[in-house]
Order: structure tokens, then sequence, then C-alpha cells
């Protein structure tokens, strides 16, 4: 989840410097009689995030572009699409709509900002950055403060931590443009994606943690403590000693943020869209069995009472799963299913939105009262404090990972200026923990009780807990992308890259390989035939 501050990071930094089809793994031979009678495909999407709406997307350009005729159905549990890039509402006015999730994209992520071009979708115009005043805070003092972006800045960073600046730039292009070669022939597609990352030389990266990348490639303390860790906190919640250094890298590949105006959910919403597909929300998929060829899948309304539960069911000839297993709760037959996702840990992220009238207070960080608190404040860890080897407990001394302020609104029933403020941390966010961030008391204990009239200094409140993302852990090997014939699963990208474009990528991906795997049992279906005629000639 890429925070506002990414931006001024992006104008900082930025200023320094034929198909591939594989190896089908499923015999074609076994489906050629069953699987091509039906001349319409008919193809389940579990999950309307990036990967489902991007899967739903590209198979049917794809579809087209081959002469496949493809039905798709997408099911989703909740009750809107995007997966975590979705929004709410300040205040619950639909006119203020604040990202809950993932926040931002970026110039190489070529997926997302071609869709925002392809379906016409404004950009959110930006606070002047040279306004945005950053600060890195380790629990005790301001590591690094900039305002701004520009050749000052540059200087600054130049200044105080040498050349290691312009050798994480370089890095990060080297190894961002390995990654990219994904997009294209011959690497595109892929079956296997452990297989393409060894081909890239992209596992010497996910093999290592960000630090120990880092330091072979001589970028060292304090750059790297101060600068990228505040990064990999606030994108992923981990610390160098951690966090994979493919996913390091991703981290500071921050040119040209961008976000979609009302909301980036607008891109998989018009995906969703344009492909046609018949989209099902509040409808969760609660098992999965297959039967003279076909997937049965039984659904049900999300929102349904257990005891007056009534399940429906429909058949596929293709389901991809766009969602992560372990959080999936869909019963599957026995053996279905040649390979099963392992289940690793997750980030649990505390989101939280809250409207004040007061500003942070310099007291809280340790701040003269007449000195200005920064806009966005990233953390990281004191010097004396070593990264904890159980990622799980690796905020340190600060509590949290960020904090944003993301704007000023006006509260529509006092009619006062208030500020929108955002907090990433790995515990909830507590009344005491506000009391002193603000440096007031006038809140109640309990959170739940704020209302716009309340005349408390917070006058609006949203919590929320996300499993966001994997703790992006050095692995050579992912899982892999069809767990049966003609069952698909695109989140297995999650534990190689976690971001918005790459679980679009992997969508994409998937539908390119659904198309060549029906054309390629037509094909064996079509050998068939002229064999069986030869022989009845003979």
């Amino acid at each position: 989840m890429y925070s506002k501050s990414d931006i001024t990071f992006a104008l900082t930094l930025g200023a320094l410097c034929g198909q591939s089809l594989g190896f089908w793994p499923f015999s074609a031979f076994a489906s050629a009689s069953s699987d091509t009678d039906t001349i319409v495909k008919r193809v389940a999407i579990i999950g309307a995030g990036a990967g489902g709406a991007s899967t739903s997307f590209h198979l049917q350009k794809f579809a087209a572009l081959s002469g496949t005729a493809v039905d798709i159905t997408v099911y989703e549990k909740s009750s809107f699409v995007g997966g975590r890039s979705t929004t709410v509402d300040a205040y619950d006015d639909p006119t203020q709509p604040v990202e809950l999730g993932a926040s931002i994209f970026v110039e190489v992520n070529e997926i997302l900002k071609n869709a925002t071009e392809l379906f016409g979708l404004p950009r959110a115009s930006r606070n002047n950055d040279d306004d945005n005043y950053l600060g890195i805070w380790n629990g005790k003092e301001f590591v690094y403060t900039q305002k701004g972006g520009g050749w000052r800045n540059v200087a600054k960073l130049l200044w105080k931590y040498g050349l290691a600046p312009i050798r994480t730039q370089n890095l990060m292009k080297k190894t961002v443009g390995k990654f990219r070669q994904l997009y294209t022939p011959p690497f595109f597609p892929f079956r296997s994606l452990s297989d393409r990352a060894f081909d890239l030389g992209l596992t010497d990266a996910t093999s290592i943690t960000g630090e120990q990348l880092l330091e072979a490639n001589n970028i060292g303390a304090p750059f790297s403590t101060d600068i990228i860790q505040a990064s990999t906190r606030v994108n992923y919640g981990s610390n160098l000693a951690t966090i994979h250094g493919l996913e390091t890298m991703v981290c500071m590949a921050i040119e040209g943020a961008m976000s979609v105006e009302g909301g980036n959910w607008q891109i998989f919403n018009s995906m969703l869209k344009a492909s046609n597909a018949t989209v099902n929300l509040n409808t969760t998929v609660t098992s999965i069995k297959k039967s003279k060829g076909k997937y049965i899948l039984a659904v049900s309304d999300t929102n349904e009472h257990p005891s007056s539960l009534s399940e429906r069911s429909s058949s596929f000839d293709t389901v991809v799963l766009a969602a992560p297993f372990q959080f999936s709760n869909i019963e599957l037959e026995v053996d279905l299913l040649k390979k099963t996702p392992d289940k690793i840990p997750y980030v649990q992220l505390h989101v939280t939105l809250f409207t004040s009238t007061e500003k942070l207070s310099p007291r809280f960080f340790g701040l003269q009262t007449d000195e200005i608190v920064p806009d966005s404040i990233l953390t990281t860890l004191p010097p004396d404090t070593a990264a904890p080897s159980d990622p799980t407990k690796g905020v340190g001394p600060t509590g949290f990972f960020s904090i944003s302020t993301l704007r000023t609104l006006v509260n529509p029933k006092t009619l006062q200026k208030e500020y929108l403020y955002k907090i990433f941390s790995p515990k909830k966010v507590t009344a005491a923990f506000l009391f002193d961030l603000l440096g007031t008391d006038a809140l109640p204990e309990d959170l739940s009780m704020i209302s716009q009239e309340s005349g408390h200094a917070v006058s609006w409140y949203y919590p929320k807990v996300w499993y966001s993302y994997p703790y992006e852990l050095p692995r050579v090997t992912f899982e892999e992308l069809e767990l049966a014939q003609g069952f698909y699963y695109t989140s297995g990208i999650e534990s190689f890259i976690s971001t918005m474009e790459t679980s679009a990528l992997m969508g994409m991906n998937i539908a390119q390989l659904i198309v060549d795997d029906y054309l390629q049992v037509q094909d064996v279906k079509s050998q068939v035939v002229f064999s069986e005629k030869m022989v009845d000639e003979l």
C-alpha cells in the first residue's frame, strides 16, 4: 500500500538519476472428448479484486482475438469490487471518498496506468508537493525531514548519505527492469512463476533479505535504515531484516505516483464492465466439486444467516481463484486439486481514518511546542534497536508504521475545518494513543461513541483491519498457477510482489493461459477427428 509520502520520495529520488506457451502440466487428450463439446466456454472467477477483474477483462480480450467464445461469471463475497483498493466516505458523505487500502500506483505500473487512459478515468489532483512536509521518526527523534522535492533535497540526501541514494536508484532500476520482462514474449505468458523468476535472475533478490541485498551492493546504514526501511514499513509492515530483496526494491520504485479521482477501485470496476462478465456481489462460493469434466460451484448469499442458508449451483469449464486460498473457506472435493497452496503468514494491518480540529502534537514526537510536525510521518527503528527476527513484532518503539495528514475537510455538521488523518499500525489504535497524539483529552474512552456533533476532538472515526499482504519472507519458489486442470490461481504472486499491478499482471497472464489451453485442446480434438477420418477412409 503506497502512501502519500512516497510521492515526495519520488520527486527527490527521481531527480537523481513470439509467446512461450511453456509445458502444459495436464493431459490435453484427457479433455478432448468432453471439455470441448460446449461451444461457449463458461468461466467462473472467484474474487473481484485486482486479480479477478484483470483476469475477466483480459480473458474476454484474448478470447475475442482468438475466436474463442467465453461466458464469464464473477463471484465476490463483499458488497464492492476492487478488493483492498476500496474507499469509505468521510462523515458518511459520498462526496468525500477516502482510500482505505491501496492508495496509489506508479509510472511503471503499465496495466493500471493504461487502464485509466483506456477507460477515461481522471487522475486525482495532488496537493502541492512543494508544501508537503515529510518526516521519518524512530520513536525518539526525526532522523530525516524534507519539504517538497527539487534539487535542494537531492543535495541534502547526498550530503547526509553520500552515494547510497544513487546506488539505490541504480539497483532499483536494474531489478525492476528484469521484472518488467514478464509482460512481454518470450517471458509472457508463464506457467511457472518460480521458473520465470529464476530465468530472469529475480530469485537472486527474493532468496535474501533486503538488508542482505543492500549490503551486497554497498548500500548500508544510515541510508538503508533511515530511508529504505521507512518505505518497507509503510508499504509492507516489515523491516529490512525480514522482507526479501525484490520487494525492497519495489518499495523504491515510486516515480510518477498517481491515483484515480474518487478511488482506484474504479479501474477494476471498469475492467469488469468491459469484460461483459456477470458480477455477483455479496455472493460466497461455499464448495467446489467436479462432475463429468465440469466444475460445480455451490454459492450462497454472503449475508444470509447460516440457519437459513440456501445454496445454488452452477457448472463451469474453468475456475479461477483470484483470492488467497487460505482465506477463501471453500470446501473442496477430496483430491480435486493436484496442488494445494501453502498457508503463509499475512500482515494484519490496522488502518485508522479519523478527522479532527486538532493538529498533531509536537510533544508526542519530542519537539518543542512551537515546532511544526510533518504532514507525513514514516517510521523506522532506533539505531540501538535490533530488528526482531519475528516479523510480527517488528514495529518497535514507534508503535505505528505511518501517520499521514491527507487533506483538510469541512465538517458538514459544525462547518469547522478539520484535518483528515490516516494511520497504519500493527495493533488497534486506542483512545489513549489519540490523547497523546493530538495533545487533548477531549475524547471518549470508547472510540465508537465518536460522532460529528459530539463535541469531541475527533468527529469521525473509521477503523479497518486488513490481511493486507503476506510477510514477504525470502523464498525461491512460488505457488503453482494451475492447481488442477482448468483450475487456476492468481494469488501465488503475492509472496513474490504484492501490489495492485502484480495482481493485475497475474490476471492477464492466467487469461492468456486459459485461451492457450482452450486452443490447444481444440487442436488436439481436430487432430483426433482428422486421424479418425483417415482411418475410416482406409
